[in-house]
């Protein structure tokens, strides 16, 4: 890695998010290079379970709900281009996923988000109690007093989908630099300058801050205050020898993976601890009940890994997408906060719209800096 090469774009942040905008800007012909203070993808990105929730776009929607329903479409269109271009398989699968409602006001939510989602386009059945025990016998009887299927949920496998994109963004010359982090910001005339690494100086005509948790420490550095809050989520993921499950399952917060090789990811927690990605027992104890309460094969299953990751969370709940205050050149996409791997490829296309020069296909007023 040389210091005097000027790139077109430097992405600081190797996750999904970083990743996924380099590859879509090297589509589009530019040059670019990404680094990380670890290794790629190893943050929140890869700590997630890949749920994919279906959505709609809709002109007159929200920015935030056009920006799901983007997503939603350009998922099962990326991974069939990832795999026609590096021969890997990120585990793009539409399983269907099962939502589970058990107090009165659970049940009122889930109904009139079901109802939402039919007013858009998007199947959702409810179900009764008999059906439910069809769709998926292992579930525990009474797992919930409501249930709507959404048959159109998706998922994929975390750390298959990153393999993919660093292997696509390889093969479309981008420049991948784990292990480099930004130690510094040099402003100059209202634009960076440069970022400094141990391994020197860094230019590039523009820079896009993509760091996940850590975005707001790293723009301090440029005098930018950027609330972005590390949120812990832990993990756990069961082992079985014949799948329990064929649909994910979502109570409130909490839900259930089931992967085509038997293993089950249970999660997940939000906790305010810092930059603390330690699991904790209290924790993971609870999310072991909640598996099993809902799916006592799971009683049997053996508990193959547990893990933490610390999600980039705003103070809104929308991500943070545009140009930074003060710096011309200077870009952020981060906050992405749940939803980062589900947002990745539509923050993808509109950052990269943004970023040539060209109208965003979803207006990004609602998303900036400051608002």
């Amino acid at each position: 890695m040389s210091g005097s090469l000027m790139d077109d774009v430097l992405i600081i942040g190797g996750g999904v998010i970083g990743l996924s905008l380099a590859w879509e800007l090297a589509r589009q012909g530019r040059t670019v290079q990404v680094i990380d203070r670890g290794e790629l993808g190893r943050e929140a990105s890869w700590a997630g379970a890949g749920i994919l929730p279906p959505a709609a776009f809709k002109a007159d929607d929200h920015p935030a709900e056009q920006l799901r329903g983007l997503a939603c479409r350009l998922h099962g269109q990326w991974a069939e281009r990832l795999r026609r271009e590096t021969g890997l398989d990120n585990g793009y699968r539409r399983c269907g996923g099962l939502y589970l409602a058990r107090t009165a006001g659970e049940r009122a939510a889930l109904a009139a988000w079901a109802a939402l989602l039919r007013e858009d386009g998007v199947a959702m059945e409810s179900l009764t109690d008999d059906a439910l025990g069809q769709l998926e016998p292992g579930l525990a009887p009474g797992a919930g007093t409501a249930a709507v299927l959404a048959p159109e949920e998706a998922q994929l496998r975390n750390p298959w989908h990153l393999q993919a994109l660093a292997a696509a963004c390889q093969r479309a010359g981008v420049r991948l630099a784990p292990l480099t982090p930004a130690e510094e910001l040099v402003v100059r005339d209202g634009e960076l300058a440069a970022v400094h690494t141990p391994r020197g100086p860094l230019h590039a005509r523009q820079f896009c801050f993509t760091s996940g948790a850590w975005t707001g420490q790293l723009l301090r550095h440029a005098g930018l205050s950027l609330a972005i809050l590390p949120i812990r989520g832990q993990m756990v993921l069961f082992r079985c020898s014949q799948p329990p499950l064929r649909r994910i399952v979502n109570e409130g917060s909490r839900y259930l993976v089931p992967r085509e090789d038997g293993r089950v990811l249970a999660g997940s927690t939000e906790e305010d601890v810092g930059f603390d990605k330690r699991t904790t027992d209290e924790a993971l104890a609870e999310l072991v009940a909640f598996a099993r309460g809902l799916v006592p094969a799971l009683a049997a299953a053996q508990i193959e890994r547990t893990w933490a990751g610390l999600r980039p969370g705003s103070l809104d709940g929308m991500p943070y997408l545009g140009r930074l205050p003060g710096l011309a050149n200077a870009y952020v996409a981060a906050g992405h906060f749940r939803t980062g791997l589900y947002l990745s490829p539509a923050t993808a296309v509109v950052m990269s719209q943004l970023m040539r020069g060209e109208p965003p296909e979803i207006d990004l007023s609602p998303f900036r800096v400051g608002r």
